[in-house]
Protein backbone atom coordinates (compact mmCIF):
# COMPACT_ATOMS: atom_id res chain seq x y z
CA UNK A 1 0.00 0.00 0.00
CA UNK A 2 1.58 3.08 -0.82
CA UNK A 3 2.70 5.34 1.56
CA UNK A 4 -0.19 8.52 2.34
CA UNK A 5 1.29 12.05 1.28
CA UNK A 6 2.01 14.40 4.00
CA UNK A 7 -0.31 17.86 4.03
CA UNK A 8 -0.13 19.63 7.55
CA UNK A 9 -2.37 21.47 7.65
CA UNK A 10 -1.77 25.11 8.73
CA UNK A 11 -3.15 27.48 11.60
CA UNK A 12 -3.67 31.13 11.86
CA UNK A 13 -4.49 31.52 15.99
CA UNK A 14 -7.11 34.14 16.28
CA UNK A 15 -6.53 34.70 20.34
CA UNK A 16 -5.61 38.11 19.58
CA UNK A 17 -8.02 39.12 18.15
CA UNK A 18 -11.15 37.52 17.03
CA UNK A 19 -11.41 35.08 19.45
CA UNK A 20 -11.67 38.55 22.27
CA UNK A 21 -13.82 40.09 19.86
CA UNK A 22 -16.15 37.48 19.54
CA UNK A 23 -16.27 37.15 22.94
CA UNK A 24 -15.38 39.35 25.70
CA UNK A 25 -15.96 42.75 23.14
CA UNK A 26 -12.63 43.04 21.89
CA UNK A 27 -11.76 44.03 25.83
CA UNK A 28 -7.97 41.97 26.01
CA UNK A 29 -5.63 44.85 26.94
CA UNK A 30 -1.98 44.63 25.15
CA UNK A 31 -0.76 44.59 29.12
CA UNK A 32 -2.44 41.06 28.95
CA UNK A 33 -0.87 39.75 25.52
CA UNK A 34 2.44 40.82 26.01
CA UNK A 35 3.60 38.27 28.55
CA UNK A 36 2.54 34.93 26.46
CA UNK A 37 3.56 36.43 22.82
CA UNK A 38 7.71 34.46 23.21
CA UNK A 39 5.28 31.25 23.61
CA UNK A 40 2.69 31.37 20.50
CA UNK A 41 6.02 32.49 18.85
CA UNK A 42 7.15 28.84 19.21
CA UNK A 43 4.18 26.99 18.38
CA UNK A 44 4.73 27.28 14.56
CA UNK A 45 1.74 29.01 13.33
CA UNK A 46 0.78 29.80 10.07
CA UNK A 47 -0.07 33.42 11.67
CA UNK A 48 -1.18 35.14 14.72
CA UNK A 49 -4.66 37.26 13.53
CA UNK A 50 -3.80 40.39 16.10
CA UNK A 51 -5.06 43.32 14.65
CA UNK A 52 -7.65 45.14 12.33
CA UNK A 53 -11.45 44.05 12.97
CA UNK A 54 -12.82 45.95 16.19
CA UNK A 55 -9.80 46.01 17.80
CA UNK A 56 -8.53 49.30 16.55
CA UNK A 57 -11.79 50.94 17.51
CA UNK A 58 -11.97 49.01 21.36
CA UNK A 59 -8.03 50.25 21.82
CA UNK A 60 -9.28 54.11 21.21
CA UNK A 61 -12.27 54.05 22.63
CA UNK A 62 -12.33 51.52 25.96
CA UNK A 63 -9.20 50.75 26.36
CA UNK A 64 -6.87 54.33 26.30
CA UNK A 65 -4.49 52.30 23.81
CA UNK A 66 -2.90 53.45 20.90
CA UNK A 67 -3.64 50.69 18.54
CA UNK A 68 -0.27 51.35 16.37
CA UNK A 69 1.74 51.48 19.53
CA UNK A 70 -0.04 47.53 20.62
CA UNK A 71 1.10 46.67 17.12
CA UNK A 72 4.37 47.79 17.29
CA UNK A 73 4.63 46.12 20.62
CA UNK A 74 3.24 42.74 19.23
CA UNK A 75 6.14 42.84 15.99
CA UNK A 76 8.81 43.70 18.41
CA UNK A 77 7.54 39.96 20.53
CA UNK A 78 6.99 37.83 17.66
CA UNK A 79 10.15 36.60 15.73
CA UNK A 80 8.72 34.19 13.81
CA UNK A 81 5.42 34.72 13.30
CA UNK A 82 3.47 36.16 10.70
CA UNK A 83 1.26 39.09 11.90
CA UNK A 84 -2.12 39.38 10.18
CA UNK A 85 -5.14 41.51 10.46
CA UNK A 86 -8.50 42.24 9.23
CA UNK A 87 -9.81 45.16 6.99
CA UNK A 88 -12.88 46.12 5.64
CA UNK A 89 -12.34 46.52 2.32
CA UNK A 90 -12.75 50.43 1.43
CA UNK A 91 -14.12 50.75 4.62
CA UNK A 92 -10.71 50.26 6.37
CA UNK A 93 -11.80 49.70 9.97
CA UNK A 94 -14.12 52.07 10.35
CA UNK A 95 -18.22 52.32 9.00
CA UNK A 96 -18.29 54.56 5.70
CA UNK A 97 -16.21 54.19 2.25
CA UNK A 98 -12.95 56.55 2.22
CA UNK A 99 -11.16 57.93 -0.05
CA UNK A 100 -8.48 55.79 -2.00
CA UNK A 101 -5.84 58.08 -0.58
CA UNK A 102 -6.45 57.15 3.04
CA UNK A 103 -7.03 53.41 2.42
CA UNK A 104 -3.59 53.31 0.37
CA UNK A 105 -2.24 55.41 3.54
CA UNK A 106 -3.60 53.05 6.15
CA UNK A 107 -2.65 50.00 4.62
CA UNK A 108 1.03 52.00 3.97
CA UNK A 109 1.20 52.54 7.38
CA UNK A 110 -0.08 48.74 8.42
CA UNK A 111 2.54 47.15 6.90
CA UNK A 112 5.02 49.73 8.16
CA UNK A 113 4.46 48.99 11.91
CA UNK A 114 4.95 45.02 11.31
CA UNK A 115 1.34 43.36 9.39
CA UNK A 116 2.68 40.71 7.18
CA UNK A 117 -1.09 39.58 5.93
CA UNK A 118 -4.16 41.15 5.03
CA UNK A 119 -6.83 39.65 5.20
CA UNK A 120 -9.56 42.17 3.06
CA UNK A 121 -13.20 41.78 2.84
CA UNK A 122 -15.96 43.30 1.24
CA UNK A 123 -19.43 42.97 3.11
CA UNK A 124 -21.38 42.95 -0.20
CA UNK A 125 -18.60 41.11 -2.03
CA UNK A 126 -18.51 43.46 -5.04
CA UNK A 127 -14.45 43.10 -5.52
CA UNK A 128 -14.74 46.67 -6.69
CA UNK A 129 -15.09 47.76 -2.62
CA UNK A 130 -11.51 45.58 -2.82
CA UNK A 131 -9.08 46.73 -5.59
CA UNK A 132 -7.63 49.97 -3.68
CA UNK A 133 -6.41 48.05 -0.58
CA UNK A 134 -5.16 44.84 -2.85
CA UNK A 135 -3.46 46.96 -4.92
CA UNK A 136 -1.69 48.74 -1.87
CA UNK A 137 -0.64 45.83 0.09
CA UNK A 138 0.99 44.14 -2.80
CA UNK A 139 2.86 47.27 -3.24
CA UNK A 140 4.18 48.10 -0.06
CA UNK A 141 4.89 44.01 0.04
CA UNK A 142 1.98 42.59 2.14
CA UNK A 143 0.47 39.33 1.78
CA UNK A 144 -2.84 40.08 0.01
CA UNK A 145 -5.23 37.58 1.54
CA UNK A 146 -9.22 38.40 -0.35
CA UNK A 147 -11.88 37.15 1.74
CA UNK A 148 -15.21 35.41 0.37
CA UNK A 149 -18.12 36.39 2.60
CA UNK A 150 -19.85 33.34 2.66
CA UNK A 151 -23.68 33.09 2.78
CA UNK A 152 -26.68 31.06 2.11
CA UNK A 153 -29.26 32.34 -0.82
CA UNK A 154 -30.92 31.05 -3.75
CA UNK A 155 -28.36 33.36 -5.72
CA UNK A 156 -25.19 31.99 -4.06
CA UNK A 157 -24.54 28.58 -5.77
CA UNK A 158 -21.51 26.76 -6.01
CA UNK A 159 -20.95 28.45 -9.24
CA UNK A 160 -21.43 31.90 -7.53
CA UNK A 161 -18.55 30.82 -5.17
CA UNK A 162 -16.36 29.72 -8.10
CA UNK A 163 -16.87 32.48 -10.50
CA UNK A 164 -16.11 34.90 -7.43
CA UNK A 165 -12.82 32.72 -6.85
CA UNK A 166 -11.85 32.99 -10.16
CA UNK A 167 -12.00 36.93 -10.22
CA UNK A 168 -10.31 37.11 -7.10
CA UNK A 169 -7.12 35.01 -8.17
CA UNK A 170 -7.13 37.06 -11.12
CA UNK A 171 -7.03 40.44 -8.91
CA UNK A 172 -3.55 39.16 -7.77
CA UNK A 173 -4.83 37.84 -4.39
CA UNK A 174 -1.99 35.88 -2.58
CA UNK A 175 -4.26 33.47 -0.69
CA UNK A 176 -8.47 33.46 -0.27
CA UNK A 177 -10.30 33.12 2.53
CA UNK A 178 -13.63 31.39 3.07
CA UNK A 179 -15.07 33.82 5.90
CA UNK A 180 -18.13 32.09 7.59
CA UNK A 181 -19.01 34.73 10.26
CA UNK A 182 -22.13 33.38 11.12
CA UNK A 183 -21.57 29.55 11.11
CA UNK A 184 -23.72 28.66 8.15
CA UNK A 185 -21.38 26.57 6.48
CA UNK A 186 -21.82 22.75 7.08
CA UNK A 187 -19.80 20.06 7.03
CA UNK A 188 -20.18 18.24 3.65
CA UNK A 189 -20.81 21.57 2.01
CA UNK A 190 -17.85 22.34 3.01
CA UNK A 191 -16.21 19.50 1.34
CA UNK A 192 -17.73 20.36 -1.83
CA UNK A 193 -16.88 23.85 -1.85
CA UNK A 194 -13.27 23.21 -1.04
CA UNK A 195 -12.85 21.00 -3.35
CA UNK A 196 -14.75 22.79 -5.91
CA UNK A 197 -12.34 25.87 -5.51
CA UNK A 198 -9.26 23.80 -5.37
CA UNK A 199 -10.31 22.65 -9.12
CA UNK A 200 -10.89 26.13 -10.07
CA UNK A 201 -7.88 28.48 -8.46
CA UNK A 202 -4.22 27.97 -7.54
CA UNK A 203 -3.83 29.82 -4.58
CA UNK A 204 -3.72 28.89 -1.08
CA UNK A 205 -7.34 28.59 0.91
CA UNK A 206 -7.81 29.46 4.13
CA UNK A 207 -11.11 28.73 6.00
CA UNK A 208 -12.48 30.82 8.78
CA UNK A 209 -15.74 29.99 10.76
CA UNK A 210 -17.43 30.75 14.01
CA UNK A 211 -18.91 27.92 16.06
CA UNK A 212 -22.27 29.73 16.99
CA UNK A 213 -24.36 27.04 15.22
CA UNK A 214 -22.02 24.35 16.61
CA UNK A 215 -20.96 22.67 13.55
CA UNK A 216 -17.33 24.50 12.74
CA UNK A 217 -15.04 21.85 14.21
CA UNK A 218 -16.77 19.29 11.58
CA UNK A 219 -16.72 21.22 8.82
CA UNK A 220 -13.03 22.36 9.30
CA UNK A 221 -12.43 18.69 9.38
CA UNK A 222 -14.45 17.87 5.57
CA UNK A 223 -12.28 20.77 4.83
CA UNK A 224 -9.05 20.37 5.63
CA UNK A 225 -9.98 16.31 4.17
CA UNK A 226 -11.10 18.46 0.88
CA UNK A 227 -8.02 20.14 0.55
CA UNK A 228 -7.99 23.61 2.74
CA UNK A 229 -4.51 24.19 2.97
CA UNK A 230 -5.26 26.72 6.53
CA UNK A 231 -7.80 27.27 9.52
CA UNK A 232 -8.57 29.57 11.80
CA UNK A 233 -8.69 28.67 15.23
CA UNK A 234 -8.37 30.22 18.94
CA UNK A 235 -6.95 29.09 22.09
CA UNK A 236 -9.35 26.96 24.24
CA UNK A 237 -9.84 29.53 27.11
CA UNK A 238 -11.34 31.75 23.95
CA UNK A 239 -12.66 29.47 21.76
CA UNK A 240 -16.08 28.09 20.76
CA UNK A 241 -19.65 29.81 20.95
CA UNK A 242 -19.67 32.42 19.04
CA UNK A 243 -15.14 32.22 18.55
CA UNK A 244 -13.57 30.00 16.24
CA UNK A 245 -12.64 26.06 17.14
CA UNK A 246 -9.97 25.59 19.84
CA UNK A 247 -7.09 25.08 18.71
CA UNK A 248 -5.76 22.54 20.87
CA UNK A 249 -9.00 20.40 19.64
CA UNK A 250 -8.14 20.82 16.05
CA UNK A 251 -4.38 19.89 16.69
CA UNK A 252 -5.48 16.74 18.47
CA UNK A 253 -8.20 15.95 15.71
CA UNK A 254 -5.06 15.95 12.85
CA UNK A 255 -2.65 13.97 15.28
CA UNK A 256 -1.18 10.88 13.30
CA UNK A 257 -3.18 11.97 10.21
CA UNK A 258 -1.43 13.19 6.65
CA UNK A 259 -2.77 16.72 7.85
CA UNK A 260 -0.42 16.45 11.49
CA UNK A 261 0.50 20.00 12.44
CA UNK A 262 3.05 18.88 14.16
CA UNK A 263 2.47 21.38 17.38
CA UNK A 264 3.22 20.42 20.85
CA UNK A 265 0.45 19.99 23.42
CA UNK A 266 2.69 20.98 26.25
CA UNK A 267 3.33 24.17 24.86
CA UNK A 268 -0.36 24.81 23.86
CA UNK A 269 -0.99 23.59 27.51
CA UNK A 270 0.93 26.31 28.62
CA UNK A 271 -0.76 29.30 26.63
CA UNK A 272 -4.12 28.30 27.62
CA UNK A 273 -3.17 28.61 30.82
CA UNK A 274 -2.01 32.03 30.36
CA UNK A 275 -5.21 32.77 28.98
CA UNK A 276 -8.06 30.85 31.32
CA UNK A 277 -7.71 33.35 34.42
CA UNK A 278 -8.56 36.42 32.04
CA UNK A 279 -11.71 34.12 30.93
CA UNK A 280 -12.45 33.41 34.42
CA UNK A 281 -12.34 37.15 35.14
CA UNK A 282 -14.57 37.93 31.85
CA UNK A 283 -17.10 35.26 33.24
CA UNK A 284 -17.12 37.06 36.85
CA UNK A 285 -17.36 40.53 35.77
CA UNK A 286 -20.10 39.46 33.10
CA UNK A 287 -18.04 40.81 30.38
CA UNK A 288 -18.23 37.17 28.97
CA UNK A 289 -21.90 36.11 28.90
CA UNK A 290 -22.64 32.65 28.77
CA UNK A 291 -25.11 32.91 26.59
CA UNK A 292 -22.27 33.54 23.85
CA UNK A 293 -20.79 30.47 24.58
CA UNK A 294 -23.81 28.21 23.83
CA UNK A 295 -24.86 26.72 20.23
CA UNK A 296 -27.46 28.51 18.16
CA UNK A 297 -29.07 26.39 15.70
CA UNK A 298 -31.53 29.65 15.33
CA UNK A 299 -28.41 30.77 13.05
CA UNK A 300 -28.95 27.91 10.42
CA UNK A 301 -32.76 28.57 10.81
CA UNK A 302 -32.52 32.28 9.68
CA UNK A 303 -29.13 32.45 8.77
CA UNK A 304 -28.48 35.37 11.70
CA UNK A 305 -24.94 35.66 13.04
CA UNK A 306 -25.02 35.46 16.98
CA UNK A 307 -24.20 38.92 17.51
CA UNK A 308 -27.11 40.16 15.37
CA UNK A 309 -29.48 37.78 17.56
CA UNK A 310 -28.09 39.89 20.55
CA UNK A 311 -28.55 43.57 19.10
CA UNK A 312 -32.28 42.42 17.91
CA UNK A 313 -33.20 41.23 21.12
CA UNK A 314 -31.94 44.60 22.43
CA UNK A 315 -33.66 46.67 20.36
CA UNK A 316 -37.08 44.88 20.71
CA UNK A 317 -36.30 45.01 25.14
CA UNK A 318 -35.71 48.80 24.68
CA UNK A 319 -39.02 48.94 22.83
CA UNK A 320 -40.96 46.79 25.32
CA UNK A 321 -41.34 44.74 21.94
CA UNK A 322 -39.26 40.91 23.11
CA UNK A 323 -42.57 39.09 22.35
CA UNK A 324 -42.25 40.79 18.51
CA UNK A 325 -38.68 38.68 18.16
CA UNK A 326 -40.04 35.23 16.37
CA UNK A 327 -41.86 37.87 13.68
CA UNK A 328 -38.83 40.01 13.50
CA UNK A 329 -36.66 36.71 12.89
CA UNK A 330 -38.82 36.04 9.59
CA UNK A 331 -38.95 39.15 8.50
CA UNK A 332 -35.01 39.20 8.03
CA UNK A 333 -35.09 36.57 5.24
CA UNK A 334 -37.50 38.93 3.76
CA UNK A 335 -35.68 42.15 3.91
CA UNK A 336 -32.24 40.59 2.79
CA UNK A 337 -34.35 38.93 -0.50
CA UNK A 338 -35.64 42.69 -1.28
CA UNK A 339 -32.12 44.38 -0.57
CA UNK A 340 -30.56 42.08 -3.28
CA UNK A 341 -29.32 38.91 -0.52
CA UNK A 342 -26.08 40.40 0.92
CA UNK A 343 -24.48 38.72 3.71
CA UNK A 344 -25.28 39.26 7.02
CA UNK A 345 -22.07 40.68 8.46
CA UNK A 346 -20.75 44.31 9.68
CA UNK A 347 -22.32 46.82 8.66
CA UNK A 348 -25.45 44.50 6.37
CA UNK A 349 -26.42 42.78 9.10
CA UNK A 350 -27.14 45.72 11.44
CA UNK A 351 -28.70 47.43 8.44
CA UNK A 352 -31.11 44.48 7.31
CA UNK A 353 -32.06 43.76 11.08
CA UNK A 354 -33.02 47.23 12.19
CA UNK A 355 -35.44 47.69 9.20
CA UNK A 356 -36.66 44.36 9.80
CA UNK A 357 -37.61 45.58 13.52
CA UNK A 358 -39.34 48.74 11.66
CA UNK A 359 -41.18 46.86 9.38
CA UNK A 360 -42.71 44.72 11.97
CA UNK A 361 -43.16 46.88 14.63
CA UNK A 362 -44.92 49.59 12.63
CA UNK A 363 -47.21 47.16 11.01
CA UNK A 364 -46.04 47.81 7.46
CA UNK A 365 -43.25 47.09 5.65
CA UNK A 366 -40.94 50.16 4.76
CA UNK A 367 -43.46 52.24 6.17
CA UNK A 368 -40.53 54.23 7.84
CA UNK A 369 -36.94 53.74 6.42
CA UNK A 370 -32.93 54.14 8.00
CA UNK A 371 -30.85 56.30 6.25
CA UNK A 372 -28.77 53.12 6.28
CA UNK A 373 -31.24 51.45 4.31
CA UNK A 374 -32.11 54.08 1.70
CA UNK A 375 -28.34 53.84 1.04
CA UNK A 376 -27.73 50.10 0.27
CA UNK A 377 -30.57 50.48 -1.99
CA UNK A 378 -29.07 53.75 -3.59
CA UNK A 379 -25.81 51.76 -4.26
CA UNK A 380 -23.68 53.46 -1.63
CA UNK A 381 -22.10 50.05 -0.16
CA UNK A 382 -21.53 48.60 -3.49
CA UNK A 383 -23.24 46.39 -5.80
CA UNK A 384 -25.54 43.84 -3.89
CA UNK A 385 -25.01 40.17 -5.12
CA UNK A 386 -28.67 40.58 -6.74
CA UNK A 387 -29.90 43.44 -8.38
CA UNK A 388 -33.14 45.12 -6.09
CA UNK A 389 -36.12 45.47 -7.56
CA UNK A 390 -37.91 48.47 -9.07
CA UNK A 391 -40.75 48.05 -6.43
CA UNK A 392 -38.55 47.87 -3.43
CA UNK A 393 -36.55 50.95 -5.25
CA UNK A 394 -39.10 53.21 -5.39
CA UNK A 395 -40.59 52.60 -1.93
CA UNK A 396 -37.37 53.20 -0.21
CA UNK A 397 -35.76 55.80 -2.33
CA UNK A 398 -38.38 56.69 -5.27
CA UNK A 399 -37.32 58.19 -8.21
CA UNK A 400 -33.70 59.08 -6.77
CA UNK A 401 -31.09 57.66 -9.10
CA UNK A 402 -28.95 54.73 -8.13
CA UNK A 403 -25.36 54.72 -7.76
CA UNK A 404 -23.42 52.42 -10.33
CA UNK A 405 -20.31 53.08 -10.72
CA UNK A 406 -17.43 51.85 -7.51
CA UNK A 407 -19.03 53.54 -4.66
CA UNK A 408 -15.27 55.37 -3.59
CA UNK A 409 -15.19 56.88 -7.40
CA UNK A 410 -17.56 59.36 -5.92
CA UNK A 411 -15.41 60.49 -3.42
CA UNK A 412 -12.52 63.14 -3.42
CA UNK A 413 -8.84 62.75 -1.82
CA UNK A 414 -9.61 63.71 1.49
CA UNK A 415 -6.25 63.02 3.38
CA UNK A 416 -4.79 66.59 3.68
CA UNK A 417 -7.92 67.71 4.47
CA UNK A 418 -8.07 65.22 7.22
CA UNK A 419 -4.88 66.05 8.27
CA UNK A 420 -5.26 69.76 8.89
CA UNK A 421 -8.25 69.07 11.15
CA UNK A 422 -6.07 67.52 13.51
CA UNK A 423 -2.89 68.98 13.37
CA UNK A 424 -2.31 70.15 16.59
CA UNK A 425 -2.66 66.60 18.29
CA UNK A 426 -0.51 65.00 15.74
CA UNK A 427 2.47 63.17 17.51
CA UNK A 428 3.17 60.51 14.81
CA UNK A 429 2.27 59.71 11.64
CA UNK A 430 -0.53 57.77 12.08
CA UNK A 431 -2.48 59.70 14.62
CA UNK A 432 -3.82 61.47 11.61
CA UNK A 433 -4.93 57.88 10.09
CA UNK A 434 -6.70 57.37 13.83
CA UNK A 435 -8.31 60.52 13.69
CA UNK A 436 -9.57 59.79 9.48
CA UNK A 437 -11.19 56.42 11.19
CA UNK A 438 -12.51 57.31 14.31
CA UNK A 439 -12.46 61.90 14.56
CA UNK A 440 -14.81 62.04 17.81
CA UNK A 441 -13.06 58.89 19.71
CA UNK A 442 -9.67 59.69 18.45
CA UNK A 443 -9.82 63.04 19.74
CA UNK A 444 -10.88 61.93 23.42
CA UNK A 445 -7.97 59.79 23.28
CA UNK A 446 -5.32 62.14 22.03
CA UNK A 447 -6.89 64.47 25.19
CA UNK A 448 -5.99 61.30 27.12
CA UNK A 449 -2.81 60.72 26.28
CA UNK A 450 -1.91 64.80 26.31
CA UNK A 451 -3.14 64.70 29.91
CA UNK A 452 -1.02 61.55 30.80
CA UNK A 453 2.26 62.99 29.57
CA UNK A 454 1.70 66.37 31.38
CA UNK A 455 -0.01 64.55 34.32
CA UNK A 456 -2.78 67.18 34.82
CA UNK A 457 -6.47 67.38 34.61
CA UNK A 458 -7.76 66.08 31.37
CA UNK A 459 -10.08 69.00 31.60
CA UNK A 460 -7.17 71.43 31.44
CA UNK A 461 -5.45 69.71 28.88
CA UNK A 462 -8.51 69.92 26.81
CA UNK A 463 -8.76 74.02 27.34
CA UNK A 464 -4.58 74.31 27.14
CA UNK A 465 -5.13 72.75 23.63
CA UNK A 466 -8.39 74.02 22.56
CA UNK A 467 -8.02 75.48 19.14
CA UNK A 468 -9.60 79.37 18.63
CA UNK A 469 -10.80 80.45 15.11
CA UNK A 470 -8.15 83.32 14.39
Amino acid sequence: MAEEIKRPVKITDTILRDAHQSLIATRMKTEEMLPIIEKLDQVGYHSVECWGGATFDACLRFLKEDPWDRLRQLRSGFKNTKLQMLLRGQNILGYRHYADDVVEYFVQKAVANGIDIIRIFDALNDIRNLDTAVKATKREGGHAQIAISYTLSDIHTLDYYVNLSKEIEEMGADSICIKDMAGLLVPYEAEKLVKALKANIKVPIQLHGHYTSGVAAMSYLKAVEAGVDIIDTAMSPFAMGTAQPATEVMVETFKGTPFDTGYNQELLAEIADHFRPLREEALSTGLLNPKVLGVNIKTLLYQVPGGMLSNLLSQLQKQKAEDRFYEVLEEIPRVRADYGYPPLVTPSSQIVGTQAVLNVLTGERYKMVTKESKSIVRGEYGRTPAPISEKIKQKIIGDEKQITCRPADLIEPELDKIEAEMLHYKEQDEDVLSYALFSQVAEEFFKYRQAQKSKIDPKAADEENKVYPV
